[in-house]
């Protein structure tokens, strides 16, 4: 899969981000130089894990016959270490349905094991940057 970035026209900073057949602006903070047109970078690195904590929630519960009828997910970040090399997220889902105890504890495991978290928790990434001249 290919993600293009391009400058958005008649804009400080922004960036238009195409990702198959969506299109979404990113940007940063006027306090940073941006016109905050969109989320930012580290926005939509946490907005990755919290999406993928709910949809793999409701896809394990429609798998499982679990009665989820809505989630609500919410991400703190504290990135006042973040230099220091730590990051924090602290995920908070608030599950509607009916479910069982049981049905409870399962899908409280299962937002553990999102493949997100997993990807920010225990792989070690390898980025490589090629600059080229348009």
């Amino acid at each position: 899969m290919s993600i293009q970035l391009n400058s958005k026209a008649n804009t400080k900073l922004a960036q238009e981000v195409h990702i198959k057949t969506h299109t979404l602006t990113t940007d940063i903070a006027v306090a940073e130089g941006g016109e905050d047109l969109g989320p930012s970078p580290h926005d939509l690195y946490d907005a990755a894990l919290a999406s993928c904590k709910a949809l793999t929630l409701m896809w394990y519960a429609k798998k499982k016959n679990i009665n989820i009828t809505h989630i609500d997910t919410r991400i703190e970040r504290d990135d006042s270490q973040e230099r220091r090399g730590i990051y924090k997220l602290a995920a908070t889902l608030l599950v509607q349905g009916e479910f069982s105890e049981e049905e409870f504890a399962q899908i409280s495991a299962v937002a553990e094991k999102c493949p997100v978290h997993k990807l920010m928790a225990s792989v070690t990434t390898e980025i490589t940057t090629k600059v080229e001249r348009a």
